[in-house]
């Protein structure tokens, strides 16, 4: 059965950390937008200038529409340290580099910060108030160029122990900060994971959603692989009148372009 896109057939976002990377980084700009994407995200482009990326940006005909704060050390296991106390000044440091950054290449006003890995012996109370400390810290500075801070809370399938692992404690911090530019990354992948049900979460929480994300659950792949009922979510996007893109975050079950006839074959 296809999968009823509605308006958001034009409003998807190439993920090109999870996408086309049988192919090197420059290259999957032009290939997401020969397979019809308008729009790109990324969480980790900084060990390339501002200006190349701009550059393949711009001959793609494509926009960067999220990426994220520097995350850590990948290969240490790091997650985003914005909630870890002793990183939190780390923290700091990065966010005016990160908006410049952003700023630079033009045109991104969504900008997410991880919170980390719970570190043993560190009560979970602390780590929020840290991760409130600098979300808050990240949201003043980002207001002043008119962006944005995500919220993206992932639950111990994808990262064990993140310090913000569901979507109604990522809301309550939300409250919590009180920043109106401090938003929710919503991804329907983790929310079903956790066992809530993503569209009725969408229409519930909809006035803090600044971006979503969608793979299918199990393997994590295209929509329509496997369990997840994808025309109520996009029907519920809908309903709230979502105004923003849909990142495509999953992995490719064969290759990326092999994999995009949900898109080709949607409603």
């Amino acid at each position: 059965m296809p999968i009823h896109l509605g308006p958001f057939a034009d409003r998807l976002s190439a993920h090109l950390g999870f996408l086309y990377t049988e192919r090197p980084l420059p290259e999957r700009f032009a290939a997401a937008a020969r397979n019809g994407f308008r729009v790109m995200e990324h969480p980790n482009l900084f060990s390339t200038p501002a200006r190349e990326v701009a550059g393949w940006l711009n001959a793609a005909g494509l926009s960067l529409v999220q990426t994220s704060f520097p995350a850590g050390d990948a290969s240490r296991g790091e997650k985003g340290f914005a909630g870890l106390p002793d990183r939190a000044g780390a923290f700091r440091d990065s966010v005016a580099p990160t908006l410049d950054y952003v700023e630079e290449i033009g045109g991104c006003r969504l900008v997410h910060a991880m919170a980390g890995v719970r570190p043993a012996g560190v009560a979970q109370d602390r780590l929020l108030d840290t991760y409130r400390e600098s979300l808050a810290f990240a949201a003043d500075l980002a207001a002043r160029r008119g962006m944005e801070i995500l919220i993206e809370p992932i639950g111990p399938g994808s990262i064990a122990d993140y310090i913000v692992d569901d979507p109604l404690l990522a809301v309550r911090l939300i409250g919590e900060v009180g920043r109106p530019n401090v938003k929710l990354l919503f991804d329907a992948y983790h929310a079903h994971c956790l066992g809530h049900d993503p569209a009725a979460l969408i229409r519930e929480h909809a006035a803090l959603i600044a971006h979503v994300q969608i793979a299918d659950d199990p393997g994590r792949h295209e929509p329509g692989t496997g369990t997840i009922a994808f025309d109520p979510i996009f029907a519920a996007l809908e309903a709230v009148g979502y105004a923003g893109t849909i990142g495509c975050e999953y992995h490719p079950a064969t290759t990326t372009e092999e994999g995009l006839g949900w898109i080709r074959g949607a409603a």
